[in-house]
């Protein structure tokens, strides 16, 4: 079985004020829960990130509110979530959403230099997870 895996952002992605990735097509995806997996690469200090993911049942149907809101970064590093979409059986395609800010001394334009990559959990491996 092929299991569903690309990125929402892709990896080395510089963000400098706030965007959207790509949107993503997540239709044929056998399950519906999601790893996320967010890699920051590069960072200046005193600055933070937050990404959100929306969702909808195709591109302009992307709602206003997000599906999954990932906690605030401020280093690098690897970072993943898991995000269960099976209660949101209407949601065929995700985009990312950041937003950045940054404070004190220095340039004022935050920069950040990361990728985030969605995989398809494996539904044996969601079934040994409720099982615990």
């Amino acid at each position: 079985m092929v299991m569903f895996d690309t990125y929402l952002i892709p990896p080395k992605t510089t963000v400098t004020s706030k965007g959207d990735g790509a949107v993503v097509d997540i239709s044929l995806a056998a399950n519906r829960s999601f790893l996320l997996q967010l890699e920051i690469t590069g960072v200046v200090e005193q600055e933070a990130l937050e990404l959100f993911l929306y969702g909808g049942p195709d591109e302009a149907g992307i709602g206003k509110a997000p599906v999954a809101t990932l906690p605030q970064q401020f280093y690098t590093g690897s970072f993943p979530f898991l995000v269960n979409l099976t209660d949101l059986p209407q949601v065929n395609v995700l985009r990312a959403h950041w937003e950045v800010s940054r404070w004190g001394r220095g340039p004022e334009n935050p920069w950040f230099e990361l990728g985030l990559r969605v995989t398809e959990v494996p539904p044996e491996l969601q079934r040994e997870r409720q099982t615990k």
